[in-house]
């Protein structure tokens, strides 16, 4: 497979960096959200946590209808939520388009209710934006992604706004440090990296 090529390089459809802030960038000290689906969660909170300019990645539920929900009652699919991380980073650092970036490249876009071995809306992919900016940038980037004609499928990818955050219980937090031979085992099991390597290609 050849090198994961940054969908924003082939395309180069995004107003990257400053333009919507101005050549200053966003005022010293700000920071923003962003939340992702991506199946698992925790297997999205290592892709960003190395990023320079995020300040932190929490995992939890989203985009559902009941309050304070827990882990038992989300993966039992009712609730309406999907496993979801929240991003608080720097936009003077990183940009939202570089992490909109790294989230197409951590799942399968091509199918819906599912991640890799994980079944159930609560396993779906979603976009849930914070803002119009984030909106537009969300939405141009799967026009881009579908414009590449790189996968045969339809994006099933979701993209709404953002509501209620929940953080997930404390041991769910930064399990693959807690916990890296279980996360290890999981992960292979599951088939994630294999299935990501068949469709953005092996990383560098």
């Amino acid at each position: 497979m050849t090198a994961t090529v940054p969908i924003l390089t082939l395309l180069t459809v995004f107003a990257l960096g400053a333009a919507a802030w101005g050549t200053q960038g966003p005022p010293a000290g700000t920071l923003e959200k962003a939340t992702f689906a991506g199946g698992c969660f925790w297997c999205m909170e290592p892709p960003f946590e190395k990023l320079d300019g995020v300040v932190s990645v929490t995992s939890g539920y989203t985009g559902g209808q009941k309050k304070d929900p827990t882990y038992e009652e989300v993966s039992a699919g009712a609730t309406g939520h999907a496993e979801s991380v929240e991003i608080v980073f720097d936009p003077r650092k990183v940009s939202y388009a570089t992490l909109l970036d790294v989230f197409w490249h951590n799942v399968d876009p091509t199918v819906r209710d599912r991640q890799f071995c994980d079944v159930g809306s609560q396993y779906r992919t979603a976009i849930f934006y914070n803002g119009e900016e984030q909106k537009r940038l969300a939405e141009e980037s799967k026009r881009a992604l579908e414009a590449s004609k790189r996968f045969s499928s339809p994006i099933a990818t979701e993209i709404s706004a953002a509501s209620t955050f929940y953080p997930a219980e404390e041991y769910h937090q930064d399990y693959y440090r807690k916990n890296p031979l279980r996360y290890k085992i999981y992960r292979f099991g599951c088939g994630r990296d294999q299935r990501l390597e068949e469709l953005w290609g092996r990383k560098e």
